[in-house]
């Protein structure tokens, strides 16, 4: 069959591009049968990817789906840490401070967006680490 990953990386693009769009019923079934992919396929490396795009739908919600978007990041920050992606585990924590913001959870936020932006500083992505200060702003 080929390369399995070619397979699943776009899918999950599309879903984020979606998700970008406010096309959330879309990118949740796009995102959905990319995690189905990559499970079966056993492609470990992008089932934490997933699973954060799921994380950031849920948190784009009205209302924001906690319960469901928790246990998406949560799941990608265990297994992304399992496989030394540090960068995805800082979004990971990016995505539960917006999350918890969303959800009108200041307190939650502030402790997921100091983790992230302290993650972000350590590897020297300071894009992304003032995209998560920019976030504690906000707060």
């Amino acid at each position: 069959m080929g390369d399995q990953e070619a397979h699943s990386l776009p899918g999950l693009c599309l879903a984020d591009a979606y998700r970008l769009a406010n096309r959330l019923e879309e990118a949740t079934a796009v995102a959905r049968r990319a995690l189905d992919f990559v499970r079966e396929h056993k492609r470990h490396a992008h089932e934490p990817l997933a699973l954060r795009v799921l994380g950031d739908i849920a948190s784009q919600r009205d209302p924001v789906d906690v319960e469901h978007g928790e246990a998406c990041y949560r799941n990608a920050i265990v297994l992304a840490a399992a496989l030394g992606m540090q960068p995805l585990v800082a979004h990971c924590h990016l995505g539960l401070g917006r999350l918890y913001r969303n959800a009108g959870k200041p307190h939650e936020a502030h402790a997921y967006l100091i983790r992230a932006k302290a993650m972000f500083r350590e590897m020297a992505m300071s894009c992304w680490r003032d995209e998560a200060e920019s976030e504690l702003q906000a707060t």
